[in-house]
């Protein structure tokens, strides 16, 4: 028998130290009692959240640096944005009041 490819072991992560300050860790004890659920599925199921909310961040961004790399977005300098959104934030409250 003749052996054409070699089968090399594929290094995989099985478990990885978490390094965590005494007032998160404790927050994670709190809400692993609280929910009855282990500490490993809340941190899984947080950096999961994590990881989505920033790929959806990276392609928000990415989407404004093309619309204002091909002309559909003007950029503005950033006092006449702050002027702007403060403006409209006194509009916003008068309209409340």
């Amino acid at each position: 028998m003749f052996v054409l490819t070699q089968l090399l072991p594929i290094p995989t992560l099985k478990y990885m130290e978490l390094h965590l300050s005494s007032d998160l860790a404790a927050k994670l004890s709190r809400l692993a009692a609280e929910t009855g659920r282990p500490q490993d599925e809340l941190i899984r199921e947080a950096m999961a959240g994590y990881f989505a909310e920033f790929e959806h961040l990276r392609e928000s961004l990415d989407s404004r640096y093309d619309d204002v790399k091909s002309g559909r977005v003007n950029p503005i300098e950033g006092k006449q944005a702050f002027d702007h959104l403060r403006k409209k934030s006194k509009a916003h409250r008068a309209q409340r009041s």
